[in-house]
């Protein structure tokens, strides 16, 4: 057994992986393993809430699987597992909303967001909240890397932890909020959030040639190659930091605040960052995509880790309600 803290995190098959989602949640949690118990997830029941096709859902699902391969999961020591092969979850889930107020999920930001756009909104959004905390609480979790977009759904699965634990007794873990600044939130090609919904994504192992074209069409002011620049407000250089050390961060930033260096040349220096760091692990990916049983044979193992650990946590809670 591990004594290390076990640190879950789940994303959504909703489409192919793009660097928003490399940096805000995938590189830390690769990162993580070094430390940390790790369960991750495709969040797949979550997704239900907008995808409607069928076999888009089942090879999204393999294109996480076949990224998180390629970027250096360790499936032997740590879980990478399909949501919904979890059935325990949607139990768990119903204790859950049993102890959830309807006033607290009219609270929740992507209700509240989809409300102010008109969109039509369907009870799995509306719950979202609720299964995101099943989904946390299920497998003990210690600690949960999130965006500052995500903090409120962990603030609520910390709420009902607290809640269920004070009329029951001590019987879910109730998990700590782990937060990196610097990644928090990704600029797209338009500046903002980088996300499939804008439509203004890089993805993550698109070919160079399409890696290069995606980066120059990243939005700039309109100042001149001779005029001064502020890379702190320069969508490019916000990208290119996430990338680069600090050294080579100085040296581009020196550039911007000189003046004589146009857009043009950031956003080349950016891309031969991004392709470099991911040079070996896009190579990967392309190489094991198509083996679907291969890609099988990790998902399996990962469920048969993550089952066991939330059979032992639904049982507690059955317990605790007299069930």
């Amino acid at each position: 057994m591990t004594l290390k803290k076990r640190s879950l995190s789940g994303i959504k098959p909703t489409g192919t992986p793009h660097l928003g989602n490399y940096l805000g949640m995938i590189k830390p949690a690769i990162k993580m393993q070094e430390t940390h118990q790790t369960f991750y997830f495709i969040a797949d029941y979550h997704a239900l809430t907008s995808i409607r096709e069928p076999e888009s859902l089942k090879e999204h699902s393999y294109d996480l699987t076949a990224t998180f391969a390629s970027l250096g999961m360790d499936f032997e020591e740590h879980a990478f597992f399909r949501q919904s092969d979890i059935p325990e979850v949607t139990e768990l889930t119903w204790f859950l909303a049993c102890l959830t107020s309807k006033g607290l999920m009219e609270r929740a930001h992507a209700f509240k967001d989809a409300q102010s756009k008109g969109q039509d909104v369907n009870m799995g959004l509306f719950s979202y909240p609720i299964l995101m905390a099943a989904d946390i609480l299920i497998y003990d979790s210690h600690v949960v890397p999130v965006g500052k977009d995500q903090k409120q759904h962990l603030e609520i699965t910390r709420d009902l932890a607290l809640r269920f634990n004070h009329l029951y007794g001590e019987t879910l873990v109730v998990p700590e909020a782990i937060i990196e600044d610097q990644v928090a939130v990704i600029p797209g090609l338009d500046g903002q959030k980088m996300s499939k919904s804008y439509n203004n994504v890089i993805p993550l192992f698109a070919p160079e040639k399409q890696l290069r074209k995606a980066i120059m069409k990243i939005e700039t002011d309109s100042k001149t190659v001779e005029e001064v620049k502020d890379p702190e407000s320069c969508n490019v250089f916000q990208l290119f930091q996430c990338f680069a050390d600090q050294s080579a961060q100085q040296d581009l930033a020196e550039q911007y605040r000189a003046g004589g260096m146009g857009y043009g040349t950031a956003k080349q220096i950016c891309f031969e960052a991004i392709r470099d760091e991911l040079k070996d692990a896009s190579e990967h990916y392309h190489q094991i995509r198509g083996d679907r049983a291969h890609l099988e044979g990790i998902l399996e193992g990962g469920k048969d880790k993550a089952r066991k650990v939330a059979r032992d946590v639904v049982d507690r809670v059955r317990n605790k309600v007299g069930l």
